[in-house]
């Protein structure tokens, strides 16, 4: 069963934490009619992690959202390298802007280890009565998200953000302080399609960076090159996450390891030709 500690939820899930708040401070949001309210309500832990992990393979539609400087932009416009959706709304006092602090730190640390253009994020306000534009570019500015490749949304109605939450597994409905709601970052892969869900309201680095790894140097894509591939796969296998420093660095002594293996090696077998022609000299002689 679900455990209440004081206004929050916690969802014991697999290698973490699913947080389901009572949160409070939406004025006239909508969320699902009062027959999807009544299901989700109904929900225990399995069920919330079951129906968030049955859309892992999921293909997300391509919804038409408002970005926070008032331009009509298409889900699809971010498709062709990973994308990660968090869904939020900005009258969350509490858990929503701290699972998009601790998504900030986690993303600066991917673009390092992963480069700067491999991948985008996008944050979608899901109250849509309340999630405009200006409001989801105060939430950006007050909570100083000023990354490149990161852009906030908001809908024009509330059968996109549904839609989208199908999509994605995301579970919200209203409460009398707000909004429950399961906190979590999306992962999409190239095409749209859901890869990973990173739950709970601490992102940390490895459980961002796991996921964008596999997709960005992983996964061979049409239009790669024998020798980009090839590099993809080398960067794949030997960059490292140093859990001191919370950073991952290229690994160089894999190449130091290999370079010493391929000398022995070859000495090896140097040497072993080597004799093979000195004992036939040898026995010639003999003759």
């Amino acid at each position: 069963m679900v455990r209440r500690l004081g206004a929050v939820r916690w969802l014991p899930a697999v290698g973490g934490w699913i947080v389901m708040a009572v949160l409070g401070g939406s004025s006239g949001g909508v969320a699902f009619a009062a027959a999807q309210e009544a299901d989700f309500r109904s929900f225990d832990q399995d069920d919330v992690i079951n129906y968030s992990q049955e859309a892992i393979g999921n293909q997300v539609g391509d919804y038409e959202f408002i970005d926070r400087d008032g331009e009509r932009v298409r889900l699809s416009e971010f498709f062709g390298a990973p994308l990660i959706i968090s869904m939020v709304y900005t009258s969350c006092p509490s858990e929503c802007p701290a699972h998009t602090q601790h998504l900030d730190d986690a993303v600066q640390k991917a673009r390092d280890a992963v480069g700067d253009g491999s991948f985008q994020v996008v944050t979608i306000g899901f109250d849509s009565q309340v999630d405009t534009p200006e409001r989801m570019r105060s939430f950006a500015n007050r909570h100083r998200v000023r990354t490149d490749g990161w852009d906030f949304l908001s809908a024009e109605d509330q059968e996109t953000i549904d839609a989208l939450a199908a999509d994605i597994g995301f579970v919200y409905f209203s409460s009398p302080r707000g909004f429950d709601h399961t906190v979590k970052s999306t992962v999409l892969d190239g095409d749209g399609r859901v890869y990973r869900h990173i739950y709970g309201e601490v992102v940390s680095t490895p459980q961002l960076v796991t996921p964008l790894r596999e997709l960005v140097w992983g996964a061979p894509r049409s239009d790669q090159g024998f020798m980009e591939h090839l590099s993809n796969r080398i960067k794949l296998f030997c960059t490292v996450y140093d859990p001191k420093a919370d950073r991952y660095y290229f690994d160089y002594s894999l190449f130091a390891g290999i370079f010493i293996g391929a000398v022995i090696i070859s000495g090896t077998i140097a040497f072993l030709i080597r004799e093979m022609f000195r004992r036939r000299r040898s026995g010639s002689g003999d003759i």
